[in-house]
């Protein structure tokens, strides 16, 4: 089994009920097995500023499933909650990024591992520090100890 990190966040309706919706619909997954779940964070937006605050979560799972597969998973899970991409860094009802899995460096025209911005993003690496501190240091040691 792999293990991977998940980031959450929503800033539409109701982004609390979102992100629970999310994360009890990955966890009811048969391939996944949810071992940590931090606490909910507010936080400004990032990118594009000019909407309303995000609510932030950060979930450590068990999978079998291939990172590609479980790509798959989380835009499908968007989906069913009522995702629908409109802009880049824009207001959504959920998004789920795949942040990490086990330590593997993936670059392909769907995913990128480790997720590239995740060490410049606090309301990625202060969620998963809770649950998950050698991997959020992993992601900021990574980018720091890089050829420039």
């Amino acid at each position: 089994m792999a293990r991977a990190a998940l980031s959450l966040g929503a800033n539409l309706e109701d982004p609390a009920r979102q992100i629970d919706l999310a994360i009890a619909t990955l966890a009811d997954h048969p391939h996944i097995t949810l071992v940590a779940r931090s606490t909910m964070l507010i936080t400004p937006p990032w990118g594009k500023t000019d909407q309303p605050d995000f609510h932030n979560a950060a979930i450590l799972i068990e999978t079998d499933l291939s990172p590609l597969d479980l790509l798959d998973l989380c835009l499908a899970t968007e989906a069913q909650i009522g995702r629908v991409r409109r802009e880049r860094w824009g207001p959504r009802i959920i998004d789920i990024d795949v942040i990490a899995y086990d330590r593997l460096v993936l670059d392909s025209n769907r995913l990128t591992l480790p997720h590239p911005l995740a060490h410049e993003r606090a309301f990625v690496l202060d969620p998963l520090r809770e649950i998950a501190p050698d991997i959020a240091d992993w992601l900021v040691n990574r980018k720091l100890n890089a050829p420039a």
